[in-house]
């Protein structure tokens, strides 16, 4: 199956970085350090209370957020969807034995994916599309695979690199209000990125 161009700079950008860093640590996945993924996991888990719930990780790398997720709601149903084969085949390494746990390889944009009651996507909506309505697809589809809820994170500044793009909160918020009656943006955690929560 072929891909866009677009998709093949992420594939590229992401084995690239693999061969510099290893696969193992946040590097891989295009994050500064720890810090900085887990800066954002935490406003992520501040959408609600996620025990006996089922949620969603789209772009979910190495399952990372699994681990986060349950420390603070150990009662979840997690779906992991990662369209990068290198990338789920960690996760599936590292969460092989944890129980209600499932990864999909496949990519959330054109790909069968179930729906859950919650749906998050941390980072995987941060890299540029050629199509300027990308990103209000993206967040369209994902809102319509959750019951309850939506949360993503997505870049307000960037140094300008042809991978990553950057979004206007407030153009943001306006597509999402179209979609849904509760929309909460949460900007108070990091000087270059916002998370948005989406309530049905």
């Amino acid at each position: 199956m072929s891909i866009s161009p677009d998709s093949a700079a992420v594939f590229g950008y992401h084995r690239y970085m693999i061969a510099l860093h290893g696969n193992r640590g946040p590097e891989a996945l295009g994050w500064r350090d720890t810090e900085s993924q887990i800066i954002r996991f935490d406003a992520l888990a501040h959408m609600a209370d996620l025990n006996g719930h089922s949620l969603l990780d789209a772009g979910c790398g190495h399952g990372d957020l699994r681990s986060y997720l349950h420390r603070l709601y150990p009662d979840i149903i997690y779906y992991g969807m990662e369209q990068i084969p290198e990338l789920i085949d960690e996760a599936t390494r590292r969460y092989q034995d944890w129980e209600a746990t499932v990864f999909i390889r496949g990519d959330f944009m054109i790909n069968a994916m179930p729906v859950a009651d919650y749906v998050m996507a941390s980072g995987s909506l941060n890299y540029y599309n050629a199509d300027p309505d990308f990103i209000f697809k993206a967040i369209t589809r994902l809102y319509e695979h959750c019951r309850k809820g939506l949360a993503f994170n997505l870049l307000s500044h960037i140094i300008p690199n042809g991978l990553l793009a950057a979004y206007n909160p407030d153009v943001i918020m306006e597509h999402c209000r179209q979609l849904c009656p509760q929309v909460v943006l949460k900007n108070d955690y990091s000087n270059e990125d916002f998370t948005v929560f989406m309530y049905r």
